[in-house]
């Protein structure tokens, strides 16, 4: 069953519920209001009654009975037709003394007699009314019986009937108008609810839609059109909207991801299988008969340890990439950041004597983050500018807006625009770098672990000008004396 059907059907089974709740009401106020209407009016006949015939002179207390009361009560309409053979519109009237006995009946009643309960009659000897229903030939009748008290003691009563078959019939025909409006609103109600509810649910059924055309065509970029109001629907639609937007932007990424690891296999086959086929190649050659020279024995066992040592450092990169995208956790600490400069640059010169590398503008200030990954950063943006450039590379420092900022400059030929993007991507190599040794793996290392300090590291570069690389840091605390006493114990 589908929810627009179970949302019609409810609020219609509501609406049924609350019409027979409503038609019960008015049904039996009306049943009530009428049925006290007209025992308050046979009330008021039979007191009038009573009362004239307590205080009639023509009244004799003795053992004669009169054939007819001295008062022409409620006389009988000649000109009304009987509905049936007991069925006068106009009140009955019967006087009866305390025992029972009829002392006089109007003329519509003929030789019938109006009943009188036991309960009834007890009230009567009490001096109370008393007012009930009861089926005279076949017809319903309202019954009240009022109390006669001559020298204070109750002799005889006066009884007035109406029929009731008038007003019932104006109760089932209010019964049967209210069920039938009750059914028509109903269904009409049902129509309309599932109209709306069709419109209502549009939305959903678009999004419903949308999702499977996505699954079908494998199309993210789809999206739920919808122009109506920011309700329940409408934040559905948004957010299912806001879904697919982050499910296209990591599909996307996944995507790129993939490339990227096409490409890194490739690059790592490429670079594994030169080192490798070295190695084979040189033990092969140890193994041949007659054995080599001495001379050409170390020579191979040199190319050896150069492919050994080539293996290491692929293995390194990996290792190290992977530690930084692992988000392990980083010390939290104030670094100096003059020392540890100029112990890379000492460094540096130590490994390219011939190179220029100038790090004398350097400021006595303090960052916040891990020594050892700061210094792991340094040391690759070192050996990615003596790798570019053949001239001087300069390291700077200085505080811009909270931040430390150090820059790394090379004068070598620069990036190419096109590759300046991709330079933070993992083992993206450009045509130029491509030609010198390495995966690609340096400055994407660099950037994981500079943002695991809540940092930044950005590049720029112009054609035959040179580079510049920025890593930003948080600015340590002024009071650095507890930081540069552990420095200097290092």
């Amino acid at each position: 069953m589908s929810i627009r059907l179970r949302l019609t059907l409810l609020y219609s089974v509501i609406l049924a519920l609350t019409l027979v709740t409503f038609s019960v009401v008015v049904y039996s106020v009306q049943s009530q209001s009428t049925l006290n209407e007209q025992k308050h009016e046979l009330a008021g006949w039979a007191r009038r009654a009573a009362d004239r015939l307590q205080f009639s002179d023509q009244l004799q207390f003795d053992d004669r009975r009169p054939d007819e009361p001295p008062w022409p009560a409620f006389p009988l309409d000649r000109s009304e037709t009987p509905t049936s053979t007991f069925g006068f519109r106009t009140p009955y009237v019967q006087h009866l003394y305390i025992d029972g006995e009829v002392i006089f009946r109007s003329d519509n009643l003929g030789e019938i007699t109006l009943p009188l309960s036991d309960r009834g009659m007890d009230a009567l000897r009490d001096g109370k009314p008393w007012a009930e229903t009861a089926v005279v030939e076949g017809e319903r009748l309202l019954i009240h019986t009022e109390p006669v008290v001559i020298a204070g003691q109750v002799t005889q009563a006066v009884q007035v009937a109406r029929l009731l078959g008038e007003r019932d019939q104006h109760l089932r025909t209010l019964g049967q108008n209210l069920l039938i409006a009750s059914g028509v609103v109903t269904a009409a109600a049902f129509g309309m609810g599932w109209i709306l509810s069709g419109l209502v649910l549009r939305p959903i059924h678009r999004i419903t839609q949308t999702a499977r055309t996505i699954g079908e065509e494998r199309d993210l970029s789809r999206r739920v059109r919808y122009a109506g109001p920011n309700d329940e629907i409408g934040q559905l639609a948004t957010t299912f909207n806001a879904m697919l937007a982050q499910l296209q932007v990591a599909y996307q990424q996944v995507q790129r991801s993939l490339q990227q690891q096409r490409r890194f296999v490739a690059d790592v086959s490429h670079e594994l299988r030169t080192p490798l086929t070295t190695i084979r190649g040189n033990l092969g050659l140890l193994r041949r008969g007659p054995s080599v020279s001495a001379e050409e024995k170390d020579d191979i066992l040199d190319d050896m340890v150069d492919e050994s040592d080539r293996l290491i450092r692929l293995v390194n990169d990996l290792l190290a990439l992977a530690h930084a995208e692992s988000e392990r956790s980083l010390e939290n600490e104030t670094i100096r950041v003059k020392p540890l400069i100029e112990d890379i640059c000492r460094q540096a010169r130590l490994l390219e004597p011939d190179r220029t590398i100038a790090c004398a503008d350097l400021a006595e200030i303090a960052a916040v983050g891990d020594r050892d990954a700061l210094k792991q950063v340094l040391l690759i943006l070192m050996d990615n500018a003596l790798k570019h450039t053949g001239g001087t590379v300069t390291v700077t420092t200085a505080v811009a807006d909270k931040h430390v900022a150090i820059r790394v400059y090379d004068d070598g030929p620069g990036i190419d625009p096109d590759v300046l993007p991709h330079v933070f991507e993992r083992f993206y190599r450009g045509e130029e770098a491509r030609a010198r040794p390495g995966l690609g793996l340096g400055l994407p290392i660099a950037k994981a672990l500079v943002e695991a300090q809540d940092g930044a590291i950005t590049v720029d570069s112009e054609a035959g000008q040179g580079s510049v690389i920025t890593v930003t840091l948080p600015l340590g605390s002024d009071n650095t004396s507890e930081a540069f006493s552990q420095d200097q114990e290092r």
